[in-house]
């Protein structure tokens, strides 16, 4: 039987700087627009053989190095190839059990300082980029921005010795199906989104939240802070003046696109949206408010592209008001730089979308991974 190895042991390895090879079993087109950081491409299907003269290429690309992780999308290929490659004399090498798939289902759970009482832990998705929230005081958090992995909401809060009492998301979103929903009737707790969404055409029952409401958990005040642009719904949300969970709206080193609900001839109607909110909003906190986006770029090479996973994911209103270069511009020059740099679509975003509006479900787990699969695209760029 083939040796494995897990995804969470391979982030491990990863965060520690050990030293090993990671071969990608994947197709070339499938590897160049997602992938691990620090993975090799060596197309290999599940039918085919190694030859004598594809052993030494290997060998060669190796150099040595002992540790030999293979991966494929889930697990298939990259189990035949380590056959393969062991039928050749090659040892120490294992699979990365479940491939790529379960790679995306990768998380982590990192605490948040700031300066006042409330608890806040930043849970990553390291694949995608999502970053959720619970915000805890006296025993009692909301969760935020949940992904559809709800369990992983549930161990954390356990963890920390948190009884989920409210359910936030900060807008429809794009990139992953939410959990949120699911969550909150598990628990059988409020679900809130801005009272906008219901023109968004979301088909479910939630508790709606509107401009400048306060949420108690605990002894801690969550309040509602209107932000549209990037959707027309899309809420923030201040926690104790202490933090500011902004989902797709500002992020520690860009700002989010503006054109995935208005479509590309309406990004100008959005973009304006943005610069009010961004300016008029979030610019107007305290220079000392933490800023807690909703995603973190991944590079194609798998990269953060700001930070490292495990470590927080975050700046301050007053850093992001004097680094940031699109937060420079004038109103005319912040709308044409949106409007004339759109970026990719994420993959499969119509129907992610219309499955967080209600209107659609997935058949099942595996189509649900399908839809998710690869990095976030949410930002501007």
């Amino acid at each position: 039987m083939v040796e494995a190895i897990t995804p969470e042991e391979l982030a491990d390895k990863q965060d520690a700087d050990e030293e090993f090879a990671l071969l990608d079993t994947r197709p070339e087109s499938s590897f160049e627009s997602w992938h691990i950081h620090g993975a090799t491409n060596v197309p290999f299907g599940p039918e085919e053989s190694l030859s004598e003269d594809d052993a030494e290429a290997v060998a060669s690309m190796l150099d040595g190095t002992d540790e030999v992780f293979t991966i494929c999308a889930k697990g298939i290929s990259s189990s035949h190839f380590v056959d393969e490659l062991e039928a050749h004399g090659f040892e120490n090498v294992k699979v990365v059990e479940g491939g790529m798939e379960a790679w995306s289902q990768v998380y982590e759970r990192v605490p948040i300082e700031t300066s006042g009482d409330a608890e806040l832990v930043q849970i990553q998705r390291r694949s995608k980029g999502c970053l959720g929230y619970l915000v805890g005081s006296d025993s009692e958090a909301a969760a935020i921005d949940v992904s559809r992995h709800i369990d992983e909401f549930r161990d954390a809060a356990a963890a920390h010795g948190y009884e989920i009492t409210h359910v936030f998301d900060t807008h429809i979103h794009a990139d992953h199906i939410s959990g949120g929903r699911r969550l909150a009737d598990e628990l059988g707790v409020p679900y809130h989104l801005g009272d906008r969404a219901r023109k968004r055409g979301v088909e479910y029952e939630y508790d709606a939240i509107g401009r400048n409401e306060v949420v108690r958990v605990g002894e801690v005040d969550i309040k509602a802070v209107y932000t549209p642009g990037h959707t027309s719904e899309i809420t923030s949300y201040l926690v104790n003046d202490e933090a500011v969970l902004t989902g797709d709206t500002l992020f520690v080193d860009s700002i989010g696109r503006t054109e995935l609900e208005f479509g590309d001839e309406d990004v100008g109607k959005g973009a304006e949206m943005q610069y009010d909110s961004l300016h008029k909003m979030l610019m107007s906190d305290p220079d000392s408010v933490v800023v807690l986006p909703g995603h973190v770029t991944v590079t194609e090479d798998g990269q953060f592209a700001h930070g490292h996973p495990a470590a927080p994911i975050r700046s301050t209103i007053g850093d992001v008001r004097r680094e940031l270069d699109v937060l420079q511009l004038s109103e005319a020059e912040f709308v044409s730089h949106l409007t004339e740099n759109v970026p990719e679509k994420p993959p499969n975003y119509e129907t992610v979308i219309a499955i967080n509006r209600g209107v659609d479900e997935p058949e099942d787990e595996e189509e649900a991974t399908e839809l998710e699969l690869g990095p976030n695209r949410c930002s501007a760029p």
